[in-house]
């Protein structure tokens, strides 16, 4: 899967530690075999932990594995002292999965709404996504919500935050990417190592991924590969203009289907349908063709990258478009925020934290002036 349509699972290694919690406050046996898949799935990766300097010590290990986890632990301390992120005992282990994901992410919405189907979870709150371990459970939980009325959407994950419950281990589903990728990935995770708020998916994602972007640029200067920072440049330049084809499609949806936005600015569905769901029907094809016309002439523009094809190969459907609206709806909010503070990363750090603690309704309208380029810091 391309770099810009990886979606990444953030919180998942805390159901360990609060298993008798979510015993006593769920119920239903989809729900209890769900936590319980968790527990597996998170037992299995810090099981099979190796420590990567004696992986990279030993003359078995193949050298292409050797100079990326040689590189990961160029690029911790980089994450370190550069960017002042909370590395502690962070990537210093590999672990092999044997496998292409370590989650299946499922995302829904209503038919005609994009408004996201939230779940709830004890500690992290609500969040807008269910993560399973292996692609089977997944796809039965997709077919569930398929037969409730919802578009789903199911996508591969090859990294995640355990958010300090464990030392997160170098995954093999992520190792293997080239350097600028790899660099984001790291810096990405270990940006909701430093910040999270609880219940609030969209801030956190654009909040984490502003400090993988940022520390992959910095990372690429400071090595003074000016032919990949190059590359690496052109290529936050086409996910920009992805971004804002998708996000476009997504509001010309929601004036289809009637949605409005609560106290907190997240999108709600109507309460009735403004028109016949036969008409709306035919009016929601209409706006994904329009998407996929537009991004055949946008592709046009680069010079034969194809990079996005696997995205749209899929089908097109309101929670597909969520997945891209979760990362980068408050993107240019930190972006601003970042160059109020003079692109200091403790200053930015602080800032966040200043809005993480806020109340979600006064947060949301903050982010909304940042992105209108308000210079009063928060």
């Amino acid at each position: 899967m391309n770099r810009n349509s990886k979606q990444r699972v953030t919180r998942a290694g805390w159901l360990l530690w609060n298993l008798p919690a979510v015993a006593v406050c769920c119920s239903g046996c989809h729900t209890l075999g769900y936590y319980a898949q968790a527990v597996k799935g998170q037992y299995q990766i810090v099981a099979h932990r190796e420590p990567i300097d004696k992986l990279i010590a030993d003359p078995r290990t193949p050298a292409p594995l050797r100079e990326q986890l040689e590189l990961v632990e160029r690029l911790r301390a980089f994450a370190g002292k550069d960017l002042k992120l909370p590395v502690d005992g962070h990537y210093l282990k590999f672990t092999d999965l044997h496998r292409p994901y370590v989650v299946w992410n499922v995302q829904a919405a209503p038919r005609f709404s994009v408004q996201p189907k939230a779940w709830w979870y004890p500690v992290v709150g609500s969040l807008d996504y269910r993560g399973y371990f292996s692609e089977r459970p997944a796809r039965d939980c997709a077919r569930r919500m398929e037969a409730r009325g919802f578009d789903v959407c199911v996508d591969g994950v090859d990294a995640y935050s355990t958010l300090g419950w464990f030392n997160d281990p170098v995954l093999s589903t992520f190792v293997n990417r080239p350097e600028p990728e790899l660099a984001e990935v790291l810096f990405h995770e270990l940006g909701h190592q430093r910040v999270f708020a609880p219940g609030d998916t969209d801030f956190n994602e654009a909040y984490a991924t502003t400090v993988g972007q940022e520390g992959a640029r910095r990372w690429l200067r400071s090595e003074g590969n000016t032919n990949l920072y190059a590359e690496y440049m052109a290529s936050l330049g086409r996910n920009d203009q992805f971004v804002h084809l998708i996000l476009n499609a997504r509001q010309r949806l929601e004036a289809v289907y009637g949605d409005t936005q609560d106290e907190n600015g997240n999108v709600k569905a109507a309460r009735k349908l403004p028109a016949p769901p036969g008409q709306l029907l035919l009016e929601k094809q209409r706006v994904f063709d329009e998407l996929r016309r537009d991004y055949a002439r946008l592709k046009s523009g680069w010079g034969g990258y194809s990079g996005y094809d696997g995205w749209f190969g899929e089908e097109l459907n309101n929670a597909r478009l969520n997945t891209i609206a979760n990362y980068y709806d408050y993107l240019p909010a930190f972006q601003q925020l970042l160059r109020l503070n003079g692109g200091n990363m403790e200053k930015f750090y602080g800032a966040v934290e200043r809005l993480s603690a806020m109340p979600e309704e006064k947060r949301h309208l903050r982010l909304r002036e940042l992105a209108r380029g308000n210079s009063r810091p928060p």
